[in-house]
């Protein structure tokens, strides 16, 4: 019997997804990760598929496209999704986990696959052999350096963001409520902080004075923030009401010791199964932590808020995939490498597992002999792809999956009301993901 074996560099979300698909179709994986011997700026441990940024993969209903991405990777046997829902929290209409939990169970899993052997080191040349690089946003220096030597240009650069997390017997429950928006989910999925105008406008005027941590020398180089993870003060920057109608948005909640809907809220989301740890949602920030625990503390019930993580900014690098990578994820300029998770230009945890699968599943049947055609593009699969490769190459920026990506089927053309219109979008692309599915079976053991 021939033995495949296979190489994937980075343990993340993207590179743990890649080697379980991999191992799964009966390659020998070797899985190289150089935490914890060499930390990045933001990971915390030496697990396998560590969350950093938030404990929230965001909505779960197939009428969101980030929940029908879901729903397909689900139908092709993803680890990270097993992980992900038993180690679920309660998050109203998303999928949030215990982080812990969820990185110890993808750990595991891994750890335990018979064809799967992990490596604690720097990677520091790019593979010579047939490999996924899923080094994500955070590439080592050295590796950065090769792909950049390939590729005969620097990676594109931006600034990603961590809110902050606090805990919970340190909150003052009598001026917090418990509430979903609109009732979504459980009525106690998050803790609420309500403000007046007054306090709202006292909270966004300390917010605006704070001071911020400088960059560094190596991040003053053109670089900008990714859009969908602004830090709060840059969005307060844009005008005094940004922040209400952006997380600091009261609409469906009313607070029940007033009746009424509050001027501002800000939610907090339980980051951990023991509810002893609370995510302030859409805060991430690059003040000092000083001036986080002065300003953070003026929000009612956060008064005397002990912070467990504080929240920061850090630079990340992606590729541009248009330019560089073929419908199969492999480099233009090195065939038998392929490129997995946040470096590609996709952004989110679901999209990064997304592509570690499906570069995994390429690079499976690539060993097998075979060549697997992409995912339909009416799938949110075939969406993320479709962004990878048909994004215009001056333009090409960072992206959560959005129907926009997808291809819209027959069944939805013509039809007005929008959830209805997403509903039979949704069905018709998990029947395609699940035909797409069979022909996997010949060459998954």
């Amino acid at each position: 019997m021939v033995v495949r074996k296979t190489l994937v560099v980075g343990g993340g979300l993207a590179g743990s997804e890649a080697a379980w698909q991999l191992a799964e179709a009966g390659i020998e994986v070797t899985l190289v990760e150089m935490r914890p011997g060499r930390p990045t700026p933001v990971h915390q441990t030496g697990l396998l598929a560590e969350l950093v940024c938030s404990n929230s993969l965001r909505g779960d209903s197939p009428t969101n496209a980030v929940g029908l991405l879901k729903a397909e990777l689900e139908v092709l046997k993803s680890l990270v999704m097993r992980a992900a829902r038993g180690a679920a929290v309660p998050a109203g209409g998303a999928l949030a986990v215990d982080r812990t939990a969820f990185s110890e169970a993808v750990s595991n899993a891994i750890a335990g696959h018979p064809r799967i052997q992990i490596e604690r080191r720097e990677m520091v040349d790019l593979p010579g052999g047939p490999a996924i690089i899923a080094t994500g946003p955070l590439t080592s220096p050295r590796l950065h350096a090769a792909l950049n030597r390939l590729l005969g240009a620097e990676a594109l650069a931006f600034f990603d963001a961590v809110a902050p997390i606090v805990a919970a017997d340190s909150l003052d429950m009598k001026r917090l409520f418990l509430a979903s928006r609109y009732d979504k989910g459980g009525s106690s999925d998050y803790l609420n902080s309500p403000l007046d105008r007054v306090g709202y406008e006292a909270f966004l005027d300390a917010l605006l004075a704070a001071e911020k941590v400088p960059f560094k020398e190596f991040e003053q180089r053109d670089v900008s923030y990714f859009e969908g993870c602004l830090p709060i003060e840059v969005m307060a920057e844009r005008g005094r009401d940004t922040l209400r109608f952006g997380p600091m948005k009261p609409v469906g909640l009313v607070d029940p010791k007033t009746g009424r809907r509050p001027w501002a809220a800000v939610q907090l989301r339980q980051d951990d199964l023991a509810a002893e740890h609370w995510n302030m949602v859409g805060f991430q920030t690059k003040l000092t932590h000083k001036e986080q625990k002065r300003v953070f503390r003026l929000l009612p019930g956060l008064e005397k808020a002990r912070f467990v993580r504080f929240g920061m900014i850090h630079r990340n690098t992606f590729i541009n995939a248009p330019r560089h990578l073929d419908p199969a994820l492999r480099l233009r300029e090195a065939p038998h490498l392929r490129l997995a998770g946040q470096i590609t230009g996709v952004e989110g945890y679901v999209e990064s597992a997304a592509t570690g699968l499906l570069a995994g599943l390429n690079l499976a049947a690539e060993l097998n002999g075979r060549e697997l055609a992409p995912p339909p593009p009416e799938t949110a699969c075939g969406g993320l792809m479709r962004h990878l490769g048909a994004a215009s190459p001056q333009s090409y920026q960072p992206a959560n999956i959005t129907w926009g990506l997808m291809v819209k089927p027959p069944e939805v053309v013509g039809v007005r009301e929008r959830d209805e219109r997403r509903l039979r979008h949704a069905q018709r692309s998990l029947e395609l993901i699940r035909a797409w599915r069979e022909e996997l079976a010949a060459f998954q053991r």
